[in-house]
């Protein structure tokens, strides 16, 4: 399947849903895995705005690439944002869409100083 950049060098993107494991199976409770670094794969939402519009996407990073402290509402950088379509089978009903990936989600607010 074909993977494309996507370019936010012009858009507003803030943390709508907080990052939470990615899981292979919810009835087995096994998260899923970096293939290439063997860190646990995390997803968050986000909202991205741009030329008076804004969509929510649900973006799958490693548990690496992820800033401490990303809360709801944060203002965020994304770091290699990709867009792969999908499609498999399953009980012989077809499905497809768009997966989303980045190498990072850097928040944009400075960590409070430690004391």
């Amino acid at each position: 399947m074909a993977t494309f950049k996507i370019d936010l060098s012009t858009a507003f993107v803030f943390v709508v849903i907080p990052p939470a494991l990615k899981l292979v199976s919810k009835q087995t409770g096994e998260v899923a895995i970096d293939r290439e670094t063997g860190a646990k794969l995390l997803t968050v939402g986000l909202t991205i705005a741009d030329d008076g519009e804004a969509n929510l996407y649900n973006v799958t990073v490693p548990e690496t690439g992820i800033s401490e402290g990303l809360a709801v509402g944060m203002p965020v950088a994304v770091t290699g944002l990709k867009a792969r379509d999908w499609e498999n089978e399953f009980n012989g009903q077809k499905r497809h869409g768009i997966s989303f990936r980045a190498m990072a989600i850097t928040s944009l607010v400075p960590a409070p100083a430690k004391v």
